[in-house]
């Protein structure tokens, strides 16, 4: 039976309302990012600017240490999400490949881990960090992110892992093959799609924490992009199309990851979908 044109044309209304709804908020930023202080401030609302001004992006970098918040940003999210992977690459191994004593306790726990608030996590972290010489460091964040990402991310590396036939291993094995290349030889680039949503998990996760970032590091040049944005935020006036401009370069890195891993991220969804 062929379809009504007037229903793929009500489809069509659906989904432009809902682009239109979700990119408001974006279209809103950009404009305001786009105006001078004084229209920003005049309290006279409108979409296009009376006056398009750079200057709300020249000032984040000549008012504010701007560049050194989105470098820390990148370093901790890049060495985070890179390490994150790749142990979550090698417990998902573990758990797929062998059957071990505790092996479900193993998966209950990394269940377990995900049901508390990592707000409970911040006194203890603060100690530790501060035992081990890591407070107020980029490092300290790095393992504190890593160890609350890492859980998640080996169940989304699992769940991949599993499509995946054992008979691959056997006979890599067979021809004399040690663990470690089958890992990273054969399963990994079979893995790139469940790697690219693990990426992009821990990417996201990490950078937009704001909370321990703003508790365990106090050195002005050392605060990532969260905090920074949130600084700009004064006791008495918000330069609110700076505060736009930053927010919208921030957003930039994560858009970026996305398309560029975002081939392999649709992959991800469908595994598993057909089962042969």
């Amino acid at each position: 039976m062929k379809r009504h044109w007037y229903i793929s044309l009500l489809r069509c209304v659906i989904i432009l309302v809902a682009m239109l709804f979700v990119l408001l908020p974006v279209l809103w930023m950009v404009s305001t990012s786009l105006k001078p202080t004084e229209e920003v401030m005049s309290g006279e609302p409108y979409w296009i600017p009376k006056r398009f001004s750079l200057g709300a992006y020249a000032n984040l970098f000549s008012e504010y240490p701007f560049a050194s918040y989105f470098k820390n940003s990148v370093i901790v999210s890049f060495f985070t999400t890179l390490i994150a992977v790749f142990f979550s690459l090698l417990a998902a191994y573990g758990v797929t490949r062998y059957s071990f004593k505790g092996r479900q306790t193993f998966l209950t726990y990394l269940l377990i881990t995900q049901m508390f608030p990592t707000i409970m996590m911040l006194i203890p972290s603060y100690q530790i960090l501060k035992n081990f010489g890591l407070q107020n460091r980029l490092a300290g964040l790095v393992v504190l992110y890593t160890a609350i990402t890492v859980p998640f991310c080996s169940w989304l590396m699992k769940g991949y892992l599993e499509t995946i036939p054992l008979e691959l291993d056997e006979a890599a094995m067979i021809d004399g093959c040690p663990r470690v290349r089958i890992i990273f030889q054969i399963i990994a680039p079979l893995s790139l799609p469940g790697i690219a949503a693990t990426a992009i998990y821990s990417f996201i996760q990490t950078w937009n924490e704001y909370m321990f970032a703003y508790i365990l590091i106090s050195t002005e040049i050392r605060k990532t992009l969260p905090v920074g944005i949130g600084q700009m935020n004064g006791y008495y006036k918000t330069n609110w199309n700076e505060m736009m401009a930053a927010c919208l370069i921030g957003s930039l890195p994560v858009i970026l990851l996305f398309i560029a891993l975002q081939r392999h991220f649709i992959a991800s969804l469908s595994a598993g979908a057909v089962k042969e």
